[in-house]
């Protein structure tokens, strides 16, 4: 019988620079099923994606309960391991984020992502680094505590805020990514830049995998790869995508009253055979 550790074992083995683990984020379990169905060796959930088809808005604004419940129905519907999308920890300090990280792994998680962005009402804000590697300090702590070995991705924002002046986001991203390391981080991702010159000098720098956000405009996969890129993700894309798919569809009905946006729809039996055990 396969237990959670060897799942967790398993999810770690697949970070391997060059030959990158590529996830589709998922949002909900039929999802995820549909990624696995593809052939992915894991699911990645996308706390956008999850956030929005649960009613609520990005940015810390979902709370732990429903997001780890995500997590569970996700886990109890796949059979590759599944890593959650956890924002900021769903928490204000420390001690808040072991006990979501306790929260994932219970429900079936075998790694984080873990940001280091809080959200207020002036909107997203770097968190000072003294403070973030507390949080990643407490969320290995707890995960050890568990003797599950939880793979936790630590993410850095400086690009995708655009922090500070272009020249001097590289040596941020690396100083921050050396202190998550030492706080007990298995591998950095940093969302804002595929820039190939700039990827190359992020894997060069960081003594661990990298997780890099891709998208149209981005290098292949292939590409990637060849820098030594050992994740890829894709965010909230696919969830964007099916969504602007839906709206097309929707427009197109109420507008012209004709049907060409539902072409190339799943058919009804492949998602009941996807969410009925079927493989």
């Amino acid at each position: 019988m396969t237990t959670l550790t060897d799942t967790a074992e398993r999810f770690r083995s697949l970070h391997r620079g060059g030959t990158p683990l590529v996830l589709p984020n998922a949002w909900d379990v039929a999802s995820a099923r549909l990624v696995e169905d593809a052939g992915a060796a894991a699911v990645a959930t996308s706390s956008a994606g999850v956030a929005w088809s649960l009613g609520a808005p990005d940015g810390d604004r979902l709370d732990r309960g429903r997001a780890v419940d995500l997590v569970a129905r996700v886990a109890r519907a796949v059979r590759v391991p599944v890593t959650a999308d956890i924002e900021n920890g769903f928490a204000a300090d420390p001690a808040g984020v072991a006990e979501t990280i306790r929260a994932v792994i219970e429900a079936g998680g075998v790694g984080v992502n873990l940001e280091d962005v809080t959200y207020g009402e002036a909107g997203p804000a770097l968190n000072p680094i003294e403070d973030q590697v507390e949080r990643i300090r407490a969320a290995r702590e707890a995960a050890d505590a568990t003797g599950i070995p939880l793979y936790l991705n630590a993410r850095t924002d400086i690009y995708l805020l655009g922090i500070g002046e272009p020249e001097t986001r590289l040596s941020a991203s690396l100083e921050r990514a050396t202190a998550y390391l030492a706080a007990g981080a298995d591998g950095i991702f940093v969302p804002g830049t595929a820039d190939p010159a700039t990827v190359a000098e992020l894997v060069k720098g960081i003594d661990a995998p990298l997780n890099i956000l891709a998208g149209p405009g981005a290098p292949t996969i292939g590409e990637l790869a060849a820098l030594g890129v050992a994740r890829v993700s894709i965010g909230s894309k696919l969830t964007a995508a099916a969504y602007g798919a839906a709206r097309r569809a929707a427009e197109e009905l109420l507008g012209a009253g004709t049907y060409g946006g539902l072409a190339g729809a799943l058919d009804y039996g492949t998602l009941n055979r996807l969410l009925s055990g079927g493989r």
